[in-house]
């Protein structure tokens, strides 16, 4: 079994961190297993390290691990984001992977500190929105509710949603998000991101077919390639990016870890692409 250099590295560009975290999660635990899960599916023998733009993951100066943290319910936004802190100030992009999808706002806010003026690209296929879900305000429905409200972010693009209610589309137009449902998910290709770019990718934006390992399988998302389309169309310094909502103990061996770890390449390809 391969890993990533741990951090610190000197040469490194993109710091990688787990946060094995989903006492937040409404329905199914489970995507606190994902972080090793999706670790181990980046360096199956059944694929290889590069991109499909001929990117080496697997050359030196890459990555930098920081490893998982496993915080309790009180103090994972605490710890979350002193993890992701420290990457940040050690000037490196930051990868997390998650974790259910509350662990976002933590996220966020240690990326802010160092990036003002963010602008957050949303793939889910959940608003997650909500201002207090089923009694709680930090539940993963509601990550965004609580980025939006506290100012860490100028502009949310939220793609791929499909299970828009009234509560949470009066919080998008309250917050001013620019919601991208399925039937108009293609308008993300002519959208400019001049800002730094934060981007969370919630594994259910994906239509369960292409990755049933998730808690919330709802029909009729993005293909796998349709995903992947947006990801490599972006123009725009991607300083942070969140994957989040695998949930393994929904899945079947070697099929949507196997996703993860196609969409993870791929994003680390554009972030490395722009500095």
């Amino acid at each position: 079994m391969n890993f990533f250099p741990p951090f610190p590295q000197d040469n490194a560009r993109i710091g990688l961190l787990g946060v094995a975290f989903d006492e937040n999660s409404s329905y199914l635990r489970g995507p606190a297993q994902a972080p090793g899960k999706i670790r181990s599916a980046f360096f199956s023998d059944s694929s290889n390290l590069w991109t499909e733009n001929e990117t080496n993951l697997g050359a030196d100066g890459i990555f930098a691990d920081a490893g998982d943290i496993s915080p309790s319910q009180a103090c994972m936004p605490a710890e979350t984001e002193e993890a992701a802190s420290r990457l940040h100030a050690a000037g490196l992009k930051v990868f997390a992977f998650g974790g259910d999808h509350s662990v976002t706002t933590a996220l966020v806010k240690a990326a802010a500190q160092f990036h003002p003026e963010l602008t957050i690209l949303h793939f889910d296929a959940h608003p997650d929105l909500y201002d207090n879900f089923a009694g709680n305000p930090h539940s993963h429905a509601s990550p965004f509710a609580r980025i939006m409200e506290a100012g860490l972010a100028k502009r949310l693009v939220q793609v791929g949603i499909r299970t828009m209610n009234g509560h949470m589309r009066q919080q998008a137009r309250r917050f001013g998000v620019e919601v991208l449902d399925m039937g108009h998910w293609r308008e993300v290709f002519a959208m400019q991101f001049s800002s730094p770019l934060y981007l969370s990718f919630d594994m259910d934006c994906l239509d369960p077919a292409f990755a049933p390992g998730i808690s919330h399988r709802e029909p009729g998302g993005l293909s796998t390639r349709e995903a992947l389309s947006i990801i490599q169309s972006l123009k725009a310094n991607i300083v942070a990016a969140d994957l989040v909502e695998y949930n393994p103990a929904q899945d079947q061996p070697g099929f949507t870890d196997m996703v993860a770890a196609k969409i993870f390449k791929e994003i680390t390809a554009r972030m490395l692409a722009i500095k």
